[in-house]
């Protein structure tokens, strides 16, 4: 009967702590993601082996304790709190101290046991084949889940690896970055504290080098490094920095040997034989030479001017530019590529002698080009400069009171520059408008000497008679073109004429001095005085 009553205590604590601690499924559903919650596992053999072990263990425990109830117990209550009391008071021997319920089987020491949370294992014997049945079933979906779990672990693990494996490149990356910025750095600071790279010679062929206007030393140098004068441009700069002289440097080109240590080259720069394709032509210069009638002697060209400037070198390395190179490349119909500006260029392609198209769009003063271009570059270097030049002046927006467009202004500023001097061209270009208003021949010498290899300030009735292009005498209005290169002096008077009335004029004496009238008996007169100067008298 004690017994009896001690198997129907187990029961029903078994089934409180069934009740108490039953399995939450979906709460341990959120663990099977977690790869690092790993459920212990044991073998059901194993587990069943040990339940039946603990059920052959607490056979004689109950039977001796229910030996012992009629000699202890006094009437059947007291035997059943007795019986209960040894069953509690057999609890520690049985369980491992869980102390959830206090029964020898309970939900807590199946937990305890397995490490599983409220998981409960009856012993082999105890509890009734449903609940068996169910423990069954509970076991295989654990085994289920632990499945999904292995597998999940593998995909996470798999995923960690990949992970890594990229973390690790990435950090290769950034290292072989900061190796590389280092090494940059690190350069950048030898060269700045070491000396700087400098041929020690030989030098080499000669290089032209280009000097912009406003250039500074840093940018000098790096013009000298990138033609391949010098090895460094902090090579050149610290030479010239100790050089002085440096601050006389002018704009332009220069031939400097390659291949030359700094100190040297900095030394050729500053040197005036350096010096290439300066070209300086004069007021009133023409294109082609020209002869004088009384000395015989050759006034050069501007063509001439261009070839001795174009020289590099010396002895047999000598190299120029020819004149006859020259005056092929300005008889050129391709007229952008000579630098013809715009406005003059429709004027050009209809002048009757090809070899004269660019007179006079050269204008006087100083201009530097490339020597080691070829001859049409050249022209077109001092071309465009000259038009720039011009155009400084208000060419363009000239002719209101003169009725004369651009080109037509060029022509008799050079009239106005081979015919007056520097104080009389306001007069001279006045009497250009004057007679060009009343359709009256201008009748200028200098328009007749322009077509003459030979020239004189005098000419002769002959000479006065042919017909050209450009003799006013034997045609009324302007040249075809112009017959020198005017000075900016001259092209402002034509711009803006002194105010008078003046048709004629006349320089009477060798010292240039000029009568302006608008009387023709008055300039006849004027005439007879510079016969008598001997100003007028030919050398023909």
């Amino acid at each position: 009967m004690t017994d009896r009553w001690a198997r129907a205590e187990e029961r029903f604590r078994q089934r409180e702590a069934d009740r108490r601690y039953r399995r939450n499924d979906q709460a341990w559903e959120q663990y099977e993601d977690d790869t690092n919650v790993i459920p212990r596992y044991t073998d059901d053999d194993q587990d069943e082996s040990l339940a039946a072990g603990r059920s052959r263990r607490a056979a004689p425990q109950r039977a001796e304790h229910a030996d012992a109830a009629p000699r202890r117990g006094r009437g059947p209550n007291a035997q059943r709190g007795e019986s209960a009391q040894r069953g509690e008071g057999s609890q520690p021997r049985r369980s491992r101290g869980d102390g959830l319920g206090g029964g020898r089987s309970g939900a807590g020491a199946g937990a305890a046991r397995t490490g599983r949370p409220g998981r409960n294992r009856p012993e082999r014997g105890e509890g009734s084949a449903e609940e068996r049945s169910e423990s069954r079933s509970e076991r295989q979906r654990g085994g289920s889940s632990r499945g999904r779990r292995s597998r999940m672990a593998s995909r996470k693990a798999a995923e960690r690896k990949k992970r890594r494996r990229h973390l690790w490149l990435i950090g290769a990356m950034f290292v072989l970055l900061f190796i590389g910025a280092a090494a940059f750095a690190g350069m950048k600071i030898a060269k700045m504290f070491g000396a700087p790279e400098d041929y020690a010679g030989p030098v080499g062929p000669l290089v032209v080098v280009q000097v912009q206007p406003g250039d500074t030393s840093n940018q000098i140098a790096d013009a000298m490094q990138q033609k391949g004068i010098v090895a460094s441009s902090e090579a050149f700069f610290q030479a010239a920095v100790r050089n002085s002289n440096m601050n006389s440097v002018q704009p332009g080109y220069y031939a400097i040997p390659s291949h030359s240590p700094a100190a040297q080259a900095v030394t050729a720069l500053l040197s005036k034989e350096s010096r290439v394709g300066n070209l300086v032509v004069s007021e009133g210069r023409q294109l082609h030479d020209q002869q004088d009638v009384n000395t015989g002697s050759r006034k050069d060209g501007i063509y001439r001017k261009i070839a001795d400037a174009s020289c590099v070198g010396t002895g047999t390395n000598k190299k120029c530019v020819t004149y006859d190179q020259l005056d092929a490349a300005g008889a050129g119909m391709d007229l952008p590529a000579l630098g013809v500006p715009s406005w003059a260029e429709q004027r050009v392609r209809d002048v009757p002698d090809r070899s004269r198209q660019l007179e006079g769009l050269i204008a006087a003063g100083t201009w530097d080009f490339d020597p080691s271009g070829t001859p049409e570059q050249i022209l077109k270097q001092v071309v465009s400069a000259s038009a720039r030049s011009y155009e400084s002046t208000g060419l363009l927006q000239s002719g209101t009171e003169t009725k004369l467009n651009p080109y037509q202004t060029l022509i008799a500023a050079s009239l106005v520059e081979r015919e007056a001097l520097p104080q009389d061209m306001g007069k001279v270009a006045r009497v250009i408008v004057n007679r060009l208003d009343v359709n009256q021949p201008l009748q200028f010498d200098s328009t007749v000497n322009y077509a003459l290899d030979r020239t004189e300030v005098a000419t002769t009735d002959t000479d006065r008679a042919k017909r050209t292009p450009w003799n006013t005498y034997a045609m009324p209005g302007l040249p075809a073109t112009p017959i020198s290169a005017p000075s900016l002096n001259a092209l402002r008077a034509m711009e803006n004429p002194e105010a008078g009335t003046w048709l004629y004029f006349v320089t009477v004496d060798k010292q240039g001095t000029t009568l302006f009238t608008e009387s023709y008996s008055e300039h006849l007169r004027n005439i007879e005085k510079a016969r008598q100067s001997g100003i007028l008298d030919s050398g023909r």
